[in-house]
């Protein structure tokens, strides 16, 4: 996700900016395991509920987002 001209996108696993290191281990379990814990826009750390339908992450200035189950 971008917003802007030069923004910086961030892992939704680490929290860490997406040109920081490799982050293959983060999106396999973001796949696959966990719902993502940090914003991709902003990296704040993020209020996540797990269902057995699935899962809510909402970040305080983005939103929310759902799995899509």
């Amino acid at each position: 996700m971008t917003t802007g001209l030069g923004a910086v996108t961030y892992c939704g696993y680490c929290g860490k900016a997406r040109a920081e290191g490799d982050h293959s281990a983060c999106a396999s379990r973001l796949g696959v395991i966990d719902p993502p814990r940090f914003c991709a826009e902003c990296a704040r750390r993020m209020v996540v509920q797990v269902t057995p339908a699935g899962w809510t992450a909402t970040c305080s200035r983005h939103g929310e987002i759902t799995s899509a189950r």
